[in-house]
């Protein structure tokens, strides 16, 4: 078990890291025994320092290595989350600086906000379609704090799952009106197609993902609140962020949203 003391120096470094653009190499080399289940302490201390020294709030989850391909890339055989706060909301039609990340990437998800809690062991998909308020395009920005994206999942995991910021369509949509697993998405960077596929590329049904996080978090004592924005996991591969660069996620029966960039 790593110690408290252990918990809070990675955070810390973590959290130095984010600030000052600067890279850090994996902890699992200097502390052999973190894992994923410290890895989430590590997190969630994470958090409670962003929120102190940030001045914001939690407002929702995100999910990632929701792709079999990205589980066996890092080895795993199940998704991991992390934790979306205020400060990281952006808004569409902003023009985003890359000012604040080390090597941000962007990723077509499809956000889902709910009205209901969803607590316990055995939530379904059908559970999730019920608590869901809305559904709308989103893109994440994710921002790795390791060296060229390489890490374990107990690094990953401590690293927030490398949230950094998101944006949500203005426009939003009952989960009852559309068709969740084979809606189809467009991802394009610069106006070229970068990906192309549907929402069953998250775990066979985007709300799958929101199902297995809210039966995740009842291991820890936790649930997903009224209210909370959880972004279900990327629909393709992520793409890399520069200047100038417009990114724009559409998908059949909930319309765009779009992340522009700027110095």
């Amino acid at each position: 078990m790593i110690k408290t003391d252990v918990v809070d120096t990675i955070a810390r470094n973590l959290l130095e890291a984010e600030k000052n653009k600067t890279a850090l190499n994996n902890f699992v080399d200097k502390y052999p025994d973190l894992n994923e289940e410290m890895g989430y302490i590590i997190q969630d201390r994470l958090v409670e320092m962003k929120e102190k020294e940030e001045n914001t709030k939690r407002v929702g989850w995100k999910l990632g290595l929701t792709s079999k391909a990205k589980q066996q890339m890092i080895g795993v055989h199940e998704p991991s989350y992390g934790v979306l706060l205020e400060s990281m909301q952006l808004y569409e039609g902003e023009w985003i600086s890359t000012a604040p990340f080390i090597h941000a990437k962007a990723e077509p998800e499809i956000a889902f906000v709910l009205n209901q809690e969803l607590k316990g062991a055995h939530i379904s998909v059908a559970d999730v379609l019920t608590a869901t308020e809305y559904v709308a395009p989103a893109i994440e920005i994710i921002d790795s704090r390791f060296y060229g994206y390489k890490f374990t999942l107990a690094d990953a995991v401590s690293d927030n799952s490398s949230s950094s910021r998101f944006i949500i369509g203005e426009r939003f949509y009952h989960p009852k009106n559309v068709d969740l697993k084979r809606m189809g998405f467009v991802f394009r960077k610069n106006g070229e197609v970068s990906a192309t596929g549907a929402g069953a590329a998250v775990m066979g049904h985007p709300a799958r993902a929101i199902a297995w996080l809210a039966n995740r978090l009842q291991k820890v004592d936790k649930s997903l609140k009224p209210g909370e924005v959880i972004l279900s996991g990327s629909l393709s591969a992520a793409g890399d962020i520069s200047p100038k660069d417009i990114f724009t996620a559409s998908f059949d029966g909930i319309g765009s949203v779009h992340a522009m960039f700027t110095e």
